[in-house]
């Protein structure tokens, strides 16, 4: 009888007990030529316009490139340089459905934020006050000043936690549209250059509507807003995959007078799908998936020549996600 009991016990604990989501793998169906993908320095965006041609935007060489459809031959649109029309220091790129895109760079370490069409032709900027500083830290990768935005093809939504909310939103001419999103409780609110770092986040455009804002640092976290900048929900980001990064994150940045804090990331990117579902890649080398509830329904890893931790995503229309690093491009389809 007793063994019974120690039996059914057992059968409860292990049928309560969290366990992880499958992990599924997506393989590459389809990325660059090796020969073209060499020819580049460092891809950290590569995103497909309506007619099929890639974007590349090549941080390292402070410029942006087209890949027209059918061709295997990279035009360099936007050359590097502090002037306005070109780029220095880039840290952000995003397009709209249009082809248009922007690109944030910090020429004399001011953040800029310019706009670019399809074919790279100036559409104007604005120069932002204030200098960007260190302040998330992703492997060897520095993430300072405009760490991410997103571009609506009318306006960019850019975190700046440091002016007192997650979200600025700024039309094409600098001008402030409005802020939203209450800043999250870290426990650092004595430090302030801490507390900010820890809301540091990247705000996504949601086709159903709203906006998810996923914080890239600190305890992982989504949260989803309506239109009009209201909480509708928040989400911790929980997975067996990820708590022995949770467990070591810091709770102190000890450092000398004029140094700035440097966080470690628990995010490297996030996008929404066209379905709405939201994409996390995370520190670890998984990626989670959440549908429009806030609930996680798929935990993956992408395969190229070997496991590949995304540093952006993009969907297409035929229901394909490219990735950076490489520009593999994979179905998203569950099996």
């Amino acid at each position: 009888m007793p063994h019974r009991h120690f039996n059914i016990l057992l059968l409860a604990v292990l049928l309560t007990a969290p366990r992880a989501l499958d992990i599924q793998e997506l393989r590459a169906t389809a990325s660059l030529a090796p020969h073209l993908a060499a020819a580049f320095d460092e891809i950290a965006a590569c995103q497909r316009s309506p007619s099929g041609d890639y974007l590349i935007f090549d941080r390292r060489a402070h410029a942006v490139y087209a890949i027209a459809h059918g061709t295997e031959t990279p035009t360099r649109i936007v050359q590097i340089g502090s002037e306005s029309g070109r780029i220095i220091r880039p840290t952000a790129f995003d397009s709209a459905p249009d082809g248009s895109f922007v690109v944030a760079d910090a020429p004399g370490d001011r953040q800029r934020v310019q706009f670019f069409s399809a074919t790279g032709a100036s559409l104007g900027g604005f120069t932002m006050p204030g200098r960007g500083v260190p302040q998330i830290t992703l492997g060897e990768l520095v993430l300072s000043g405009l760490a991410t935005l997103e571009y609506t093809g009318q306006s960019v939504l850019i975190s700046q936690p440091e002016l007192g909310s997650l979200v600025v939103e700024y039309v094409a001419t600098g001008s402030p549209l409005r802020t939203f999103g209450e800043l999250r409780q870290t426990g650092q609110e004595s430090d302030p250059q801490v507390h900010a770092a820890l809301n540091v986040g990247i705000t996504l455009l949601s086709p159903k509507g709203g906006y998810y804002f996923v914080f890239l640092s600190g305890v992982p976290m989504f949260r989803k807003y309506d239109a009009t900048g209201q909480l509708v929900f928040e989400r911790h980001i929980e997975g067996v995959e990820i708590d022995p990064y949770v467990k070591r994150l810091p709770t102190t940045w000890p450092r000398k007078r004029g140094e700035f804090p440097l966080v470690p990331a628990m995010v490297r990117t996030a996008a929404v799908d066209p379905d709405g579902n939201l994409w996390i890649s995370l520190a670890a080398p998984y990626t989670y998936v959440y549908d429009a509830s806030g609930d996680k329904r798929r935990t993956l890893q992408f395969r190229g020549a070997g496991i590949i931790s995304p540093t952006s995503f993009f969907f297409t229309r035929e229901q394909r996600v490219v990735i950076t690093p490489g520009c593999y491009s994979f179905a998203t389809a569950a099996r």
